[in-house]
């Protein structure tokens, strides 16, 4: 059999352009289709623009305390319009940089959908059909909306970053990490907020004790946070939506989000041409080498809905091009990742939560929750949280937990050690940087309670 390729990637996200590049680079041929904007989730409708949003709303608090710390100062209210020229003129370049990194390494482009005719051929959406060697599909994942009558009168983030203009009150509904950035987002820009969720807490799966000051906090932010709480019914009534509620209320939203998850990007990827084992969630199975059962056909990122992270997708990405042209087999390594919620405060965490590891261990945890100097002095009563997980048996520290401005950049730092097996003596044997909010993590001696 004759190929034309030794890779066809299908998907031009970080995960599949890295993937597709490292196989160039080595010296084989790679194609690459993207039917939609270079860069994927992450850089056109996800990690990045969000980020350049929860910037954006964090100025109005900003220049609050800055008026407390003397300085004179006179703002108006935030200009959407403004923004979100500076927000596409940005994400236009960031996708021009993914294509030139695409080109510059010698990848074929196609600017196009494609999918799967049987284990070695690509089909083209514009019929021509590509013999490949191996397959690689880093197709993602794409918003959920609920099962509920007119749900499509609602957002889904992919459509936050197209608004034309800002809303005066929104009704977030979910409880994961997206609801609740997007909750401290529209807050900070101004926006009368209620976020809405069917569970006892948002941030399910992360420490309880770090998601509760989470909650806590954006509450006295101002976001109108309703937990055990579900949207039944949804409809339009003029400009503005009208929910009706479990608790039997029916309230009207300038607009309305859901961000209740995500699923696997598969549904026309042509996959039940091919014998590929597919999840309950959509999602391809593979195995530690982003094998599916199809041996000339590999997946990686979300759509494997394994640790669904960007940063995760480009190393798996590595793995397989180690594995599949370096003669280097590499499993892909999930332990011990760290991962950051830019709610507002911020939430970072790397390793085990409390819940989780007394489930597999006696531990002892080591827990500090203070005013940090820079609120405390100005009188603003908000809190940070720094919180070590520890085994008993070995003193190794197995998560650490950081709730507090700037929490991302303390979590990637701290994930370092606790990657590397370090223990809480260790820990206690590092001179502490005064005064941070982090030196905490060095000066807790005793612990807080046992577990």
């Amino acid at each position: 059999m004759t190929f034309e390729c030794d890779l066809f990637v299908i998907g031009g996200g970080s995960g599949g352009v890295r993937a597709a590049r490292m196989a160039s680079n080595l010296g084989y041929k790679v194609y690459l289709a993207e039917g939609d904007r270079l860069g994927g989730t992450c850089v056109i409708r996800g990690c990045v623009p969000k980020k350049l949003m929860v910037f954006a709303s964090n100025f109005k608090e900003s220049l609050e305390e800055a008026s407390l710390y003397g300085w004179d100062l006179n703002f108006n209210k935030f200009d959407w319009s403004l923004f979100k020229t500076n927000l596409d003129n940005e994400l236009n370049r960031l996708e021009n940089v993914y294509r030139g990194l695409i080109l510059s390494s010698g990848v074929v482009l196609f600017d196009g959908w494609a999918k799967i005719k049987d284990p070695h051929t690509v089909l083209l959406d514009d019929g021509r059909e590509v013999l490949a060697k191996h397959i690689l599909i880093a197709t993602g994942g794409i918003p959920i909306r609920p099962e509920i009558s007119n749900a499509s009168i609602g957002m889904v983030s992919d459509d936050v970053f197209q608004m034309e203009r800002l809303p005066e009150s929104i009704l977030i509904v979910g409880g994961g990490y997206i609801a609740s950035e997007f909750s401290g987002i529209f807050n900070g820009l101004g926006v009368d907020v209620t976020q809405s969720y069917r569970g006892d807490q948002i941030l399910r799966g992360f420490d309880n004790e770090a998601r509760t000051l989470v909650s806590e906090t954006m509450v006295k932010k101002g976001v109108k946070l309703e937990l055990n709480s579900n949207v039944l019914d949804i409809k339009k009534e003029g400009e503005s939506v009208k929910v009706g509620m479990s608790d039997g209320s029916e309230r009207l939203f300038d607009s309305l989000l859901f961000a209740t998850g995500r699923s696997p990007n598969t549904q026309s990827l042509g996959l039940d041409n091919v014998e590929v084992n597919i999840g309950d969630r959509g999602n391809i199975l593979v195995n530690e080498y982003s094998q599916t059962t199809v041996p000339s056909i590999f997946a990686i990122g979300d759509v494997t809905d394994r640790i669904n992270l960007t940063p995760v997708a480009i190393r798996e990405a590595v793995s397989f091009v180690e594995t599949v042209f370096n003669a280097n087999p590499t499993p892909v390594d999930h332990e011990v990742i760290p991962s950051a919620v830019f709610t507002q405060p911020e939430l970072g965490s790397v390793g085990l939560s409390e819940e989780a590891a007394i489930s597999l261990e006696p531990i002892r945890v080591y827990s500090s929750k203070f005013k940090p100097m820079k609120q405390s002095f100005i009188g603003v009563d908000e809190h940070v949280l720094m919180k070590l997980v520890v085994s008993e048996r070995t003193d190794k520290v197995l998560g650490c937990h950081i709730v507090a401005p700037e929490a991302g950049e303390m979590i990637q730092l701290a994930s370092i050690a606790i990657k590397m097996g370090a223990t809480k003596r260790q820990f206690d044997q590092v001179c502490a940087v005064h005064p941070t909010m982090a030196e905490e993590l060095v000066t807790m001696k005793a612990p807080t309670r046992r577990g």
